[in-house]
């Protein structure tokens, strides 16, 4: 196979992409084989890549890859989710921009533009993954409101109502009024809000010198829905309230004082006004004392008829307005600055508005036990375990979670009004028509049954995701789910360990009584260099397109894991995505200059190309060991490193210097193959990290069948290490850097062979390694250094070149002397502070014992300067 001169990434990855596509290499089969499972966490179906999926797709293909090559049957399973909240605003937007309103609409009608929408534009994201190598089983795509996931999600509902698990009832949700729906806890993001602190004047009904409480609130918009007020009994500077009645400002509304120790006497006045249809905590003081519950917002956040002369209003228009009508009515006593938390919709940006609704609703309880057991006992363990904590807490201080989504794009929820009251669930109208016979004592017709128009939750499909993507929840016992359940690893955010790790192994417990996953590896947030979090709005994150289109999906892939530790917020940096660019091109010129060599059947090995294979392999192997531990770990980004380090380093730097043969001279046939084996061995290696330039030279390597791939070629495995021979040669390598030190310092050319004089133990062993590295003319053992000689320490052997005839005396003379009464400086101050009694005695012993380090390197130092100088002033 010819090979270019330059690496062209482009060309690469479409042939190779293409090709193990058209082998079908990435399919899996349930077999004898053990498996490998991870299901994708699925993007939206509308989504485009962004940075994080770049990071989280680029990690799952690493490890999918590398259990591949254990000979493991590794099964990626790719899909997307239908995203009710995010693409039915998508759909809305561009109906508004045709000038249709949804509610102009049937449901069916809008519908039908939902998925033509997502025909449209459903499955960009996976054709970008291809783009990275991400090597999923593109035949078992899924789609969490495709045939087999709704049928599934169904079910669920159903079997779980049936087990009493999900009911339905009126309770203080959180209400986005721009998605015009209800949102579960974890949807909800809090802010610090800079706002005021109004304190209003409710007048004491019937109190003849006009007395007045005053309420302190950050919402007096809300006043039209107070019921009551409540004081704390203990406080006494309320006392004279109790028993009385208070009059709401501007709207006249008489309403109780009520007394609880729920009151926080220290905040504000003392006294709080009850809204239970607008506060969640007076939702809990209404129910407790039977209070009226006045709803005063329409769903998109206006005021209705309850809000009086405010009716229609926005409702933060209306806090600026009620503002000054108060003080207008002599019914504000005064504004302060007051900075509070705001709950946020996640999806909309948009200030959540609590709010009483009849929701549905999934009892958490009994689900959440065996969850919280799985991640405590470590059956499933999280990476970093620091996540354990922050799962800990949720589990323990769970609610119910409000299934119910006011929205037409998802899956409708199965249940069905009877006409006289009362309510049914089945997969279909036509089932639940039958069930409801059963308990009416009327004539029914099926038409009569009215199917409820909210949808489920996004997180209601995803959340049987691991089960239902092997169709576990209609066919439990078929082959898929039972060989691949339970997955492997789940590659994922923090920011969803509620919303979707916690929940899929619930639902792993209740459905197939064990967990969904072993292993859950937390990525962090994908920051730029300043740690600002990627957005489009701040237009600080690029389009992973055109970095792959820059620097190659291999230079993009290292990139991201080299900026990548487990579960730490990650800052990205494009002179990363370089630095890997950078390593293919290496890579690429190490293995054209192997490829150029001449080979020689006839010649003899040479005794330092004997030692250098030695010592790579030892060296190999030591990476090897290294490596399994820091997978086993998830601790990729550091893999990657000592890879990056063993090729660019140990590998080219080392051992290729030490076996290149000599200007357009052959090289041994021996050496030349345990070169070419190594090279497979180290492409092996960088594989999962490095998919297309790895599969391009392993197929020019040497010649393949038709269908054959790096991908399922195995993991190179661990021989023996020699550890004496690993220690000895670091030495070695101190020696020829000495050497190359002195070349460079009194500027040397390579192309003059020098002499090498040991003063000291020294193992000759290496001798061919040292006098090939460094030009020698000849390598001896002397008993005292020539005149004129430069040296260096190794440990305690003393190495020397004789310099006589290759230097500037006077220049060299120069320099050392400058050298000596730096050092002789940096040894007086740090005398002087060993010196100081009260530093030795204060200091910690290791500072102290790092100062000690440094007056005797100094003083070494000095004597072989004042050696040298006098060696040469002879």
């Amino acid at each position: 196979m010819e090979i270019a001169s330059k690496y062209n990434p482009a060309e690469v990855e479409e042939k190779w992409y293409q090709y193990w596509m058209e082998h079908n290499l990435f399919h899996s089969e349930p077999d004898e084989r053990e498996p490998y499972t991870i299901v994708i966490p699925p993007p939206n179906v509308t989504g485009v890549l962004h940075m994080g999926h770049m990071l989280n797709n680029t990690i799952q293909d690493v490890l999918v890859r590398r259990a591949r090559m254990q000979g493991k049957n590794a099964c990626w399973v790719p899909g997307t989710d239908h995203a009710s909240i995010a693409t039915e605003a998508k759909v809305v937007n561009r109906l508004a921009a045709q000038g249709i309103k949804k509610s102009d609409l049937t449901r069916d009608a809008f519908l039908n533009h939902a998925w033509e929408w997502t025909h449209e534009h459903g499955g960009i994201i996976l054709e970008q993954l291809k783009k990275l190598g991400a090597s999923c089983d593109w035949e078992r795509t899924a789609f969490t409101m495709d045939e087999v996931r709704s049928e599934s999600v169904l079910r669920v509902f159903c079997d779980l109502y049936e087990k009493g698990l999900i009911y339905r009832g009126v309770r203080m949700v959180n209400w986005d009024p721009k998605a015009l729906t209800a949102l579960s806890d974890e949807e909800v993001i809090h802010k610090e809000v800079n706002g005021k602190l109004y304190y209003l004047r409710y007048m004491i009904e019937g109190d003849p010198d006009g007395g007045f409480a005053v309420v302190a609130t950050t919402r007096p918009e809300t006043i039209m829905g107070d019921t009551a007020m409540c004081i704390n009994p203990n406080d006494p500077k309320n006392a004279h309230l109790k028993g009385k009645r208070v009059i709401v400002p501007l709207v006249n509304r008489v309403i109780p004082v009520i007394e609880d120790d729920y009151v926080d006497i220290e905040f504000g006045t003392g006294c709080l006004k009850v809204t239970p249809a607008h506060d969640v905590n007076d939702y809990m003081l209404g129910e407790k004392y039977n209070l009226p519950s006045i709803d005063i917002f329409n769903p998109d956040g206006t005021l209705n008829e309850h809000g009086a002369m405010y009716a229609g209003k926005e409702r933060f228009a209306v806090r600026k307005e009620i503002e000054k009508d108060l003080e207008a009515a002599g019914l504000m006593e005064k504004t302060e600055p007051y900075t509070n938390k705001v709950g946020f919709s996640e999806r909309t940006d948009e200030a959540i508005e609590p709010k009483l609704s009849m929701q549905w609703f999934l009892k958490m309880d009994e689900l959440a036990q065996p969850a919280a057991e799985a991640v405590e006992q470590d059956t499933i363990r999280f990476f970093p375990e620091k996540y354990k904590n922050t799962y800990r807490h949720w589990m323990e201080n769970i609610k119910d979670w409000c299934i119910s989504r006011q929205l037409w794009w998802g899956h409708r929820i199965p249940a069905y009004f009877l006409p006289r009251g009362g309510v049914v669930v089945g997969m279909t109208p036509e089932e639940a028509f039958e069930k409801a016979k059963k308990i009416v004592d009327y004539p029914l017709t099926i038409d009569e049954l009215k199917q409820d128009e909210d949808v489920l939750d996004t997180w209601f499909s995803s959340w049987l995701w691991p089960i239902s993507v092997f169709d576990g929840i209609r066919q439990p016992e078929n082959s898929d789910i039972q060989y691949y359940y339970p997955t492997s690893d789940l590659v994922t955010g923090p920011d969803i360990i509620f919303f979707w790790v916690a929940r899929m192994i619930m639902s792993g417990y209740e459905y197939r009584q064990d967990a969904c996953f072993r292993n859950v590896y937390f990525t962090g947030i994908v920051r730029d260099n300043q740690g600002r979090k990627m957005s489009k709005q701040l237009g600080n994150s690029p389009d992973p397109i055109e970095l792959m289109n820059r620097y190659g999906a291999d230079g993009v892939r290292m990139g991201m894991l080299l900026s990548s530790a487990a579960g730490n917020d990650l800052l990205f940096d494009e002179t990363l995505c370089e630095q890997g660019r950078n390593f293919n091109n290496k890579i690429w010129n190490a293995f054209r200059l192997i490829k150029g060599w001449e080979t020689n059947d006839t010649i003899p090995q040479p005794e330092s190309a004997r030692i250098a294979i030695d010592w790579f392999g030892s060296k190999l192997t030591e990476t090897i060991v290294e490596l399994e531990d820091l997978f086993s770990k998830y601790r990729l980004s550091e893999a990657l490193m000592l890879l990056y380090k063993l090729f660019w380093d140990e590998f080219s730097s080392w051992y290729l210097e030490m076996i290149k043969p000599a200007y357009q001279q052959p090289i041994d046939s021996m050496t030349y193959r345990a070169t070419l084996g190594y090279f497979d061995a180290l492409l092996r290696l960088l594989h999962p990290f490095m998919p297309f330039i790895t599969e391009e030279l392993w197929q020019a390597l040497q010649q393949r069948e038709d269908g054959d791939s790096i991908m399922t070629a195995q993991q190179p495995k661990a021989g023996s290490t020699d550890s004496e021979l690993l220690n000895q040669f670091e030495q070695v390598k101190q020696v020829i850097a000495g050497v190359r030190t002195i070349r460079l310092e009194k500027n040397i050319p390579n192309k003059d062979a020098l002499e090498l004089q040991v003063i000291g133990g020294h193992n000759d062993r290496y001798n061919s390694v040292i006098t090939k590295m460094c030009n020698l003319s000849s390598l001896t053992v002397v008993s005292e250094k020539v005149t004129g000689a430069a040296g260096f320490m190794v440990g305690t052997t003393e190495y020397s070149v004789p310099l006589t005839d290759k230097l500037d005396l006077v220049a060299e003379l120069q320099k050392l002397k400058a050298e000596l009464a730096y050092t002789e400086g940096f040894l007086l101050s740090v005398s002087k502070k060993l010196g100081n009694e009260r530093f030795v005695q204060n200091a910690k012993q290791e500072i102290v014992e790092n100062e000690r380090k440094k007056k005797a390197d100094a003083e070494s130092k000095i004597a072989s300067l004042r050696e040298n100088i006098a060696a040469l002033e002879k």
